[in-house]
């Protein structure tokens, strides 16, 4: 399966990220089929860049992202959020005597 996730770079104490398609098997900094991105978290508010183009059509072939990922994704608004739903509503419990 193919996913698209972070893959760490910078020194020590002062991480940097590349948003990537790998393979999901692979370790996390082998090699990667595609550079799609960059997250700098150091800076305030943390930097997000975002091929959209990129992004849509790994997504479209089937690549499925991070939960971190899918976050960043829709913090710089290349995806849309997901809707919020209602909590269901649960049964009351019967009170014992």
């Amino acid at each position: 399966m193919v996913k698209i996730r972070l893959t760490r770079l910078g020194d020590k104490k002062s991480p940097f990220y590349r948003m990537v398609v790998a393979d999901s098997r692979t370790p996390r900094e082998s090699k990667v089929i595609d550079t799609v991105g960059t997250y700098n978290p150091l800076v305030n508010p943390p930097e997000i860049k975002a091929d959209a183009e990129k992004i849509k059509k790994w997504l479209a072939t089937g690549a499925q992202p991070t939960e971190t990922v899918r976050y960043l994704l829709i913090s710089a608004g290349v995806i849309p959020a997901p809707e919020k739903r209602p909590p269901a509503k649960t049964p009351k419990k019967k009170e014992a005597k």
